[in-house]
């Protein structure tokens, strides 16, 4: 396929609101690409490249975007993929020369429609509405396959191209490949936010309560000796976090995938923050001197398969009662099933009391929704939080001269892919995160004027507020209040971060409590 045609294909997608139409703008496109591109082509239309980074520069994109050009759209997706690999694979001395070079070398071979869309795609700019809910269906209509087996099939494999390319050669025996298998990680099953603890029970019934614990999210997998650790991302993170592997190397199970979290205890079983537990899953580490001096403790609370039995789709009692006998009681999450309020409410006050944020709510009949913010898991936090995304921050003034500081904070629009500002804050930062977030923040710019500089929207913060307010100034009609930086969250992706929706369900029950 042209890419030329991607091009048009994502203008059309971006120029209507309606998720039905954008599907079948997609759909459509996927039925003309040839098998071999269906992959570049999902990940083109999700606003990605296969690759990853580039190490190109904003500054690099800005002067190749409108300069020399091609009259005649030739180049395909392959060509585009296969240029990307190059420059991705370019290292050592001069690279950033000879990236450029290569990088150069692609623009001139486009046309200025499609030199604007490359750019846009490599600055996470591409805001077609094309979100992983929209092409999942998009891939379902192009197959004529239910969107419940492609979601179920994304939910095993975390790769739209792959689950796209099966389903377009091989139908509904491609999809059913696609199953939890032990060493290939799948998406984690999410909550969504509660009230309080009466709230939780009154929506779940009868329901397991445990430690909401601030920390690292990891999805263990073992087969005979061999341990595997990754991230919520799906990142390997095997080599950071030796004592996590031991721990599971020692269980009798010959094959386990555990859900759970990693979390660094002070020396009188308290919890660290999380900032300081992410200090274990840094890029340069001295693992033995880290784990020397910041050891970490796993506390697992799900199991997805267990010697050849797969249990996603067991209900959580089940699931539970596998964990318990896989596991000794102190790699397993502490939990509490009850109906009842005052019980489940003083096993929160302990939880709260041990220095955890919160308690996990979770319904004992409910399946494992692998990649879903499932209904069937609910978390009660103290504080209100949302992790937002920053899409610019201002420079400081004063003592915080040269530091960019106050922060301006968005909600993801599911409907349309971008990011609405609900406000701004300068308040929780220390020195250390002042330096971080300017190195990190200007490693993203894409524009600037005199007091701010606008960045990608790709960094996620967790933000505590008081309440929420109407707010004329910006277009999602709210604004924070009380805003302070929580931390950092470098284990989320922009596109798992609160949606809009959630901050005006939250400003509802605000206002219906005001009323009451």
């Amino acid at each position: 396929m042209n890419l030329s045609a991607l091009v048009e294909t994502s203008a059309r997608a971006a120029a209507t609101g309606s998720r039905h139409a954008k599907r079948d703008v997609l759909a459509a496109c996927l039925r003309a690409t040839a098998p071999d591109e269906i992959a570049i082509a999902v990940a083109f239309l999700c606003g990605q490249n296969r690759q990853g980074k580039l190490g190109i520069g904003y500054a690099t994109l800005r002067e190749l975007r409108g300069g020399a050009a091609a009259n005649d759209a030739s180049l395909t997706l392959r060509d585009v993929d296969s240029a990307f690999a190059q420059i991705a694979a370019t290292g050592g001395k001069g690279a950033a020369r000879e990236r450029a070079a290569l990088l150069a070398a692609l623009f001139a071979r486009a046309t200025h429609g499609e030199q604007d869309f490359l750019v846009r795609l490599l600055i996470g700019e591409l805001r077609q509405g094309a979100l992983e809910g929209v092409m999942l269906d998009a891939i379902a209509a192009a197959a004529n396959l239910p969107a419940s087996d492609v979601r179920r099939a994304a939910m095993f494999t975390g790769d739209l191209g792959e689950v796209a390319q099966a389903a377009l050669e091989q139908g509904a025996p491609g999809l059913a490949q696609f199953t939890v298998q032990v060493q290939r990680p799948v998406q984690p099953m999410l909550a969504q936010p509660a009230e309080d603890i009466a709230a939780a029970l009154a929506q779940l019934g009868t329901a397991a309560l445990e430690w909401k614990l601030d920390g690292a999210r990891v999805q263990v997998h073992k087969a005979g000796d061999e341990v595997r650790v990754f991230t919520r991302n799906l990142n390997e993170v095997t080599a950071a976090v030796p004592e996590i592997v031991e721990a599971v190397q020692r269980l009798p199970a010959r094959e386990l995938i555990l859900d759970g979290e990693a979390i660094a205890l002070a020396a009188g079983g308290a919890p660290q923050p999380f900032q300081v537990t992410m200090r274990r899953f840094g890029r340069r580490l001295d693992v033995a001197a880290l784990r020397a001096e910041l050891p970490l403790a796993a506390f697992f609370f799900d199991i997805l398969r267990r010697d050849g039995d797969a249990l996603v789709d067991a209900p959580a009692r089940a699931r539970f009662d596998a964990l318990a006998e896989a596991l000794p009681a102190q790699l397993v999450v502490p939990r509490l099933v009850t109906a009842d309020v005052a019980a489940a409410q003083s096993f929160y006050a302990d939880a709260l009391a041990r220095g955890h944020e919160g308690v996990m709510a979770k319904s004992i009949d409910a399946p494992y929704e692998a990649g879903s913010r499932g209904a069937g898991w609910l978390k009660v936090k103290r504080a209100q939080t949302l992790d937002l995304v920053v899409l610019a921050a201002e420079w400081g003034h004063g003592r915080r001269r040269g530091w960019l500081s106050n922060l301006h904070l968005g909600a993801r629009d599911p409907a349309s892919g971008t990011f609405v500002m609900l406000g701004k804050t300068f308040k929780g930062l220390n020195d250390e995160l002042l330096a971080w977030q300017t190195r990190e923040l200007l490693a993203r710019e894409i524009a600037r004027d005199d007091y701010t500089v606008h960045v990608r929207p790709e960094l996620v913060v967790e933000i505590a507020f008081n309440d929420l307010q109407a707010s004329p100034q910006y277009p999602g009609g709210l604004a924070l209040r009380f805003a302070r930086v929580k931390g950092y969250r470098p284990d989320k992706r922009a596109d798992e971060a609160d949606t809009i929706d959630t901050v005006r369900a939250i400003y509802a029950e605000q206002m219906a409590l005001a009323a009451a």
